[in-house]
């Protein structure tokens, strides 16, 4: 019989694979794979089609439907040019916090709910427990949805999901929805002397990203509903976070290249924002043909995250509060792959060990008392399965 190992020692072992989003999570993957076959637990598998990444997931319980999936992810944003004080890649402790990669964001969770898997095989539960690790949610939370699939093809069907991003084990029952494009600016070369006779792509997708921020200012004047009152900020906001393009100071930019992207909050549909993005873009794309007719503007959808709407007698939400005895309301700006979840039919909620402002920081952190608040919870969730 394979060895349990405690929640400190699971999140020892995550850590020490850096799993970065660009990199492969493989190693991971066959070493939790492993440890739970080593308990008696079968494992599956959703493999990215690159063949480089895979989710896992996993059933304990009799084999009916109405279960309990424990959700994370299992890539980390990565340390590069960060001035970390300690090894990101080994657990350590000092001033009553576990330091490294993912003790936040989001392995102290996927721990946890590791260990309350095994615990659920040796305990016995009378409704099911589920785990779900997924790969790239830090690019956009690509990974979950075919992972959320092929669990709906393989496993009877959980009825509530706890997605344990970092919340202070408080029960957040609504997030911001989102989208993410890359707009490549194909512009058209002279002397900067005759820019007139050109299309700067530099200049064009000012455009665009000027519009952004009018957009903004302009929605943050109107009336919020009452489902976005509960957000900061209390309505949809665009973003360019990166920017590249142009050659010299005398030359009309060839091409320029940017992300553009947009929270939105749940009452508000992303497919609206989508559309209402492109047409500006098809519109300042126009201006330029009439200039150059060889200019143009391609767009690439990176993500389309949906926000998580809150529940009317939600069974996730009701799950938790009856643990943790929180009523109080708590939506976040961030999102999460709850939304996903319930858009394919799950109660969701978001509850996990730590502090979002920790996440994808240098020296990125968990309290040992939130761990240890974690470790109390799963224990509480164990005993309501039984």
């Amino acid at each position: 019989m394979a060895n349990r190992l405690s929640p400190l020692e699971l999140m020892t072992k995550l850590i020490s694979f850096p799993t970065v989003s660009r990199d492969t999570n493989l190693p991971l993957v066959d070493w939790v794979e492993e440890y739970l076959s080593g308990h008696g637990i079968a494992a599956h598998r959703y493999w990215d089609p690159s063949g480089q990444k895979a989710a896992l997931f996993a059933h304990v319980g009799p084999e009916i439907a109405g279960g309990l999936v424990l959700s994370g992810h299992t890539d980390v944003v990565p340390v590069d040019g960060q001035p970390w004080t300690s090894d990101p890649w080994t657990v350590t402790e000092r001033d009553g916090k576990f330091f490294g990669r993912g003790t936040c964001d989001m392995k102290g969770f996927d721990a946890l709910s590791i260990w309350a898997l095994v615990e659920a095989k040796y305990r016995g539960v009378a409704r099911p427990l589920q785990l779900a690790l997924s790969f790239d949610e830090e690019i956009g939370c690509t990974g979950a949805p075919p992972m959320i699939d092929r669990m709906l093809e393989t496993l009877p069907k959980a009825s509530a999901v706890i997605v344990g991003e970092p919340s202070m084990m408080e029960a957040v029952t609504g997030h911001k929805g989102g989208q993410g494009f890359f707009v490549d600016v194909w512009g058209f070369e002279v002397h900067s002397s005759i820019a007139y006779r050109g299309v700067s792509a530099v200049m064009e997708a000012a455009r665009i990203i000027q519009w952004a921020n009018e957009v903004n200012l302009e929605t943050s004047k109107l009336s919020p509903t009452e489902a976005a009152s509960l957000f900061d900020p209390p309505y949809t906001t665009l973003h360019t976070g990166v920017i590249s393009g142009g050659t010299a100071a005398n030359i009309t930019a060839k091409h320029c290249r940017f992300d553009l992207g947009w929270r939105a909050v749940p009452s508000d549909s992303n497919e609206a924002w989508r559309l209402r993005v492109l047409q500006k873009i098809r519109d300042v794309e126009a201006e330029m043909q009439k200039i150059r007719p060889e200019a143009r503007i391609d767009v690439e959808e990176r993500f389309a995250v949906p926000g998580l709407k809150p529940e009317e007698m939600g069974d996730a939400e009701g799950f938790v509060r009856s643990i943790t005895g929180d009523n109080g309301i708590h939506v976040v700006s961030y999102g999460t792959e709850a939304g996903q979840f319930q858009e394919r039919g799950y109660s969701a909620v978001v509850c996990g060990p730590g502090d979002i402002a920790q996440a994808h920081q240098p020296d990125e952190y968990v309290t040992v008392e939130q761990f240890n608040a974690g470790h109390a919870f799963m224990e509480r969730v164990l005993e309501r399965l039984a």
